[in-house]
């Protein structure tokens, strides 16, 4: 057990926690805007998965990780329109059409992918970073922290600007009616349906880039249903941040924690099986409900549709 206090293990373990909690944060920011528009966006892990694929292949023939993580976001934003069609303008079960466009993401990669690469799985090159001067050379957490790729110093700063969208401005408030009284708001002479539209495509679109920034960055390559519940953790972390982007980042960080185990303990050299390892994140997500689910927020209208002049 003394391999779990070396240098090695505490460094790998806090560079795999940023490079797998970005993608969270990322879905989870998105699936906060959606939810406090009063959208349950269950097809996230969908948007990510369309997001990696689309991303990769980008990124890949284009030798750009930014046109891969724009191409990410688009495609995201493309199955994020189909929520807004079906949930959104059609009035449709938020639920069902978000397992539905989940499951039809799955199996649309794995067959683009297969038609495209076969069995081949080419891999990206090395990532570009952007070293932040004296505090790279720290030791420990200079690697982890700051010689990342410009994305990821990006999505830190994409919390605090959120969390600025909220608390100040007309945007942020809008968006806080469209989930707790929607009649209130469209009394006001706001379009309830318009905002919710807008909410759930800026969510596709996070997710994409976050699906895109898991394939290029985090893997160096695309697999099939290579998400693995990616976006169902980032839902979780929307409902128990309590419309708080701040808390969003923390269980970002610990999720991402869980979730690098596997590589950090293999740089170790402890035997732990892998599917024990792996187990670990959802484990850490049935507790962290029993534990702190009772003190979640969810708007009073979430996941109901809204049909203009209902009281």
């Amino acid at each position: 057990m003394g391999g779990l206090l070396t240098e090695v293990f505490i460094a790998s373990l806090l560079f795999g926690a940023v490079t797998v909690g970005i993608p969270l944060l990322l879905a989870g920011l998105g699936e906060q805007i959606s939810e406090k528009s009063g959208v349950l966006n269950i097809g996230i892990e969908g948007m990510m998965l369309m997001g990696a694929y689309g991303g990769f292949v980008a990124a890949y023939y284009t030798e750009s990780f930014w046109f891969g993580f724009l191409a990410g976001g688009f495609l995201g934003m493309a199955v994020a329109f189909l929520m807004v069609l079906f949930c959104v303008l059609l009035s449709m079960n938020q639920i069902v059409i978000g397992i539905a466009l989940t499951i039809g993401a799955e199996g649309l990669t794995a067959l683009l992918h297969h038609f495209q690469f076969s069995r081949t799985y080419p891999r990206m090159p090395e990532v570009p970073t952007l070293d932040i001067p004296g505090l790279q050379n720290i030791p420990v957490i200079g690697p982890a922290f700051f010689e990342r790729h410009p994305l990821v110093y990006l999505s830190i700063l994409l919390v605090v600007f959120v969390a600025w969208i909220f608390r100040r401005t007309q945007i942020g408030l809008n968006l806080q009616a469209a989930g707790d009284k929607p009649a209130a708001l469209d009394a006001a002479g706001v379009n309830v349906k318009l905002t919710r539209a807008c909410a759930v495509l800026t969510t596709g679109f996070l997710a994409g880039i976050g699906g895109a920034f898991m394939a290029n960055v985090g893997a160096g390559l695309f697999v099939p249903h290579m998400t693995h519940g990616a976006g169902f953790i980032g839902i979780v972390l929307a409902m128990l941040a309590r419309g708080k982007p701040l808390w969003v980042l923390l269980g970002a960080a610990l999720f991402g924690s869980s979730l690098a185990l596997t590589t950090a303990l293999q740089v170790a050299g402890l035997n732990i099986p892998t599917d024990v390892v792996q187990m670990l994140p959802f484990a850490m997500v049935i507790v962290v409900l029993i534990l702190f689910a009772r003190h979640s927020y969810l708007p009073p209208a979430l996941g109901l549709p809204y049909h203009r002049g209902e009281r």
